[in-house]
């Protein structure tokens, strides 16, 4: 049989992250040949009683309420699923909302790039926020953020469709928690064996990181002092990750880098911050991108004064 063609972009990029040629060679491996993973069942309600699918081993980091169950079984399809007692994710996905799993009953969630709403639905699982709000800033894809935070009846919640520049002029200091799964480059798409064209080359990740800051820039801004800002990417690259969660920390020095206890055995060696990464040929997912950040800015009256979430324009709400 012959051997898919290996990008010479890729075979770079692994020498960037890894020191030694067999962590090179796995992530490679990882990749080019992917050989799948569970699925991760994030229960909304209660497990039935009698178990529905064949659970697998969970690491230590995933919550209680999700399930791994393999992919075969097709979780997606159950009729418990369109019920919406379930969202399914890839179990990276879960591995990058642990930044929430130390925060309980916070009083608004703000998710500035929600759709298809996979975050915004394990944040208000994990949350319990009074009010979480959901951005989705490319209209064709607010439909289908609607239509899963609908399934799975997630309420109080509100969908909104504005840039992120608005969002820091409208509603600055409005929100606890600052969701920021950011769009990227799509790496990690080719270890769950779907295609990502570009994802390796200079220019796309260019183009992302750059993207990146920007909508990392304005979400500051919505920021409560004392909340937090949650920065995920489902890609490799080390610009559109620790790059530029440096870049935001020394742009806005009110902000620092948490600790993510959950986290800790999964910490990044690319750089002194508190970030974390789930590498694909570790097993327990196609890879993702986690960094929690402080902001420790004391509120000033007489000089700040906080926006109107309701200000924004609302699409569509369940309260």
């Amino acid at each position: 049989m012959t051997q898919p063609r290996v990008p010479n972009t890729l075979i770079r990029l692994a020498r960037r992250l890894f020191p030694e040629q067999p962590q090179q060679d796995q992530f490679v491996q990882s990749l080019s040949t992917p050989t799948g993973y569970p699925v991760a069942v994030v229960w909304i309600r209660d497990r039935p009683a009698v178990p529905v699918f064949d659970a697998l081993p969970r690491p230590d980091w995933m919550p209680d309420y999700v399930d791994l169950v393999p992919f075969e079984q097709r979780p997606g399809r159950h009729e418990l699923h369109e019920q919406g007692a379930y969202y399914c994710v890839d179990p990276s996905s879960v591995f990058m909302a642990i930044g929430m799993s130390s925060m309980n009953q916070v009083d608004t969630v703000f998710d500035v790039c929600a759709s298809p709403g996979g975050k915004a639905v394990m944040a208000w699982r994990a949350m319990k926020p009074a009010e979480l709000w959901c951005n989705e800033v490319i209209g064709k894809r607010i439909p289908a953020l609607i239509s899963n935070l609908k399934r799975c009846q997630v309420s109080p919640v509100f969908v909104v469709n504005a840039d992120p520049g608005t969002l820091a002029e409208t509603a600055p200091r409005t929100a606890d928690v600052v969701l920021v799964d950011a769009p990227c480059s799509g790496q990690s798409l080719i270890a769950r064996g779907k295609k990502s064209p570009g994802c390796f080359h200079p220019a796309t990740i260019n183009m992302n990181a750059n993207r990146q800051r920007r909508i990392l820039a304005n979400s500051t801004a919505v920021v409560k002092p004392g909340g937090y800002l949650i920065y995920m990417t489902c890609t490799y690259s080390l610009k559109e990750n620790e790059r530029n969660v440096e870049w935001l920390l020394k742009k806005h020095p009110e902000f620092e880098a948490r600790t993510v206890a959950a986290a800790a055995d999964y910490r990044s060696s690319h750089t002194d911050v508190p970030c974390y990464r789930l590498w694909p040929m570790h097993g327990e997912g196609a890879g993702g991108f986690l960094a929690l950040l402080k902001n420790n800015a004391v509120p000033d009256d007489e000089r700040e004064s906080e926006g109107s979430l309701r200000a924004l324009r609302i699409r569509w709400a369940a309260e």
